[in-house]
């Protein structure tokens, strides 16, 4: 599957640098770009129908965030995460979102709804056409959207951070299954809930879903 930045520009108005970053984090995640493997600035910018430099800044991004490491005169390697780590990694978000979605509940403006729905229709849309990319991506923006409602800038960036070394290697099998498009629509309910006002069913969809991305989605082949 090829990778492009074409769909990712719709989440915010970016730097070509930011939008790089963006997708090959995307793509790191979902696993169209193989734990292990090292890869060229010019390849990527190539795949990429940029030229090798935004490559090479967004890689500077993604050596500060330990997702790929820096090979002296061949290029860079993404990094590989084992099932202890990304068992850690589930049980911090276990611990920080689904509280933190549930406070965001009555926090949110009414006004804002239809554009957090807009954005799980997107992901949802981004299932059904099989770019893994732009689903991650659009995954991505809607989590950190509601979290931002708190205010907690800190809480925000922490499952920045945890969400980036995650890795969701069953998302290919499960889109040529046709079951990604039934998952995605988990973020729809989460939308109705926090339509609805309760808080603790947000929590308890949130749970379920954080589940199933360290299961069914986090399983599969490591290509």
């Amino acid at each position: 599957m090829s990778i492009s930045i074409t769909n990712l520009r719709q989440f915010d108005k970016v730097s070509l640098r930011d939008q790089v970053t963006r997708a090959l984090r995307a793509a790191i995640i979902a696993g169209e770009l193989e734990p292990g493997e090292v890869y060229s600035a010019p390849a990527l910018g190539e795949r990429f129908g940029v030229s090798a430099t935004p490559v090479r800044e967004a890689m500077l991004d993604l050596v500060r965030e330990q997702l790929v490491t820096t090979v002296p005169n061949k290029g860079y390697r993404v990094t590989e995460v084992g099932d202890a780590e990304l068992d850690d990694i589930t049980e911090l978000r276990m611990l920080i979102e689904p509280p933190l979605t549930a406070k965001a509940t009555e926090l949110i403006p009414a006004a804002d709804l239809p554009e957090l729905r807009a954005l799980a229709q997107t992901i949802v849309a981004e299932a059904a056409a099989g770019d893994l990319v732009a689903y991650t991506e659009a995954d991505r923006a809607f989590h950190l959207r509601i979290l931002r409602y708190t205010g907690n800038d800190r809480a925000v960036a922490i499952i920045a951070g945890l969400r980036a070394n995650t890795r969701l290697y069953g998302l290919a099998r499960l889109s040529e299954s046709g079951l990604l498009v039934e998952s995605a629509r988990e973020h729809n309910a989460i939308v109705d809930a926090l339509e609805a006002r309760d808080p603790e069913l947000v929590a308890q969809l949130m749970r379920a879903h954080i589940s199933h991305t360290r299961g069914q989605w986090a399983a599969g082949d490591r290509r």
